[in-house]
């Protein structure tokens, strides 16, 4: 297999709509559709040819550092169609590839059908917005739609920090510099650190991935910049405690009230089957840092986080379980759906 046939295989995938596509040896090319794993009905991929076409796509670079660590994270485009966030990685049968579709085209919080309070977080001037959920819930596109809506209405300096880069904006009204691990920075860490110094009034972190980046994430948004960045966690609850949890004991305290000075929102969501099954909706739970929530932050008092929210639709929060139960209403997901991905299956139900 070579680069031609493997962008073929893409173009047929992405026009289908899919989100995903893997290539490995032993196996036909198989994509993600709808949440489901469809087979490309033509020849299973051999060693050999995955060697071959993984050393093409590879820089000498990368090559090195894939056969020191057995995988590597890349971006790979094909003008036109689509950009992938791309990892290549070794399994029993011998290399494979996974893509990620990421379009060319960056849908608008309006194409999204986001809830007013994603718009209210995206229009903040400081602090710090995390945006969370499983992988493949989607995290990437809602924060690409909020920084198009600042592309929009601000003139401002924005810098992503990203590992691939995955959408390519195209300024309308903001200087917009992206920087990809690997090529421009060593980590998250430093970029965030030297960002400081570049002027910027949005930073964009792919993802937070330790406690130096976390740290420096809370530094950025308490010094006048509006920070957005993701975390794989399912809950605003799940996410402030990851985020204290990462601290050693001693610090806790301290990393909990700056938190809950600098934090601004979450957006915690999931992609979930409609109820035809021809597509995917975005389900989603918002915190919004009011004064209260804050308090709550700082005492300890976690566990009240999801009462705030179920009370707080006033400041546009809304519980998953909340949505859930909309979009069921509104004939978009199924029953079994809503009740598969709640919270609380129970109170759905018998709202239901």
């Amino acid at each position: 297999m070579d680069r031609q046939q493997l962008n073929k295989i893409l173009r047929f995938a992405v026009e289908r709509g899919a989100s995903d596509i893997h290539l490995s040896a032993g196996y036909q090319p198989i994509y993600r559709l709808h949440g489901r794993l469809q087979k490309i009905e033509t020849q299973v991929i051999s060693a050999e040819n995955m060697y071959h076409l993984v050393k093409e796509l590879l820089t000498k670079e990368q090559w090195a550092i894939y056969e020191e660590f057995r995988e590597l994270d890349f971006a790979y485009a094909i003008s036109g169609i689509a950009r992938f966030r791309t990892n290549v990685y070794f399994q029993l049968n011998g290399r494979a590839l996974a893509f990620r579709v990421i379009p060319e085209h960056i849908r608008s919080l309006e194409e999204l059908g986001a809830p007013p309070g994603v718009y209210a977080l995206a229009r903040r001037q400081e602090g710090l917005v995390l945006i969370t959920g499983p992988t493949g819930s989607g995290k990437s596109t809602t924060m690409a739609a909020m920084i198009d809506l600042i592309d929009t209405e601000r003139q401002v300096h924005i810098i992503t920090i990203e590992d691939p880069v995955e959408y390519v904006y195209t300024a309308k009204n903001c200087l917009i510099n992206q920087r990809e691990l690997g090529p421009h920075t060593k980590s998250f860490a430093n970029a965030l650190r030297a960002a400081l110094r570049e002027d910027p009034d949005v930073i964009l972190v792919g993802e937070m991935r330790d406690l130096e980046t976390i740290s420096q994430a809370l530094t950025a948004s308490e010094t006048g910049h509006l920070v957005f960045a993701t975390l794989h966690t399912n809950s605003a609850s799940e996410t402030i405690n990851r985020i204290v949890d990462v601290f050693p004991a001693g610090q806790q305290d301290q990393i909990r009230a700056q938190f809950a000075d600098s934090i601004q929102g979450v957006i915690s969501q999931r992609l979930l089957p409609t109820k035809n099954k021809k597509g995917r909706v975005a389900v989603m739970e918002i915190m919004v840092a009011t004064p209260a929530i804050r308090n709550l932050i700082r005492e300890r008092k976690i566990h009240q986080i999801p009462s705030a929210i179920q009370t707080g639709g006033q400041y546009n929060m809304q519980l998953m379980d909340q949505n859930l139960l909309l979009f069921y209403q509104m004939g978009k997901i199924s029953r079994e759906t809503a009740l598969l991905y709640a919270h609380n299956p129970r109170t759905i139900e018998n709202k239901i």
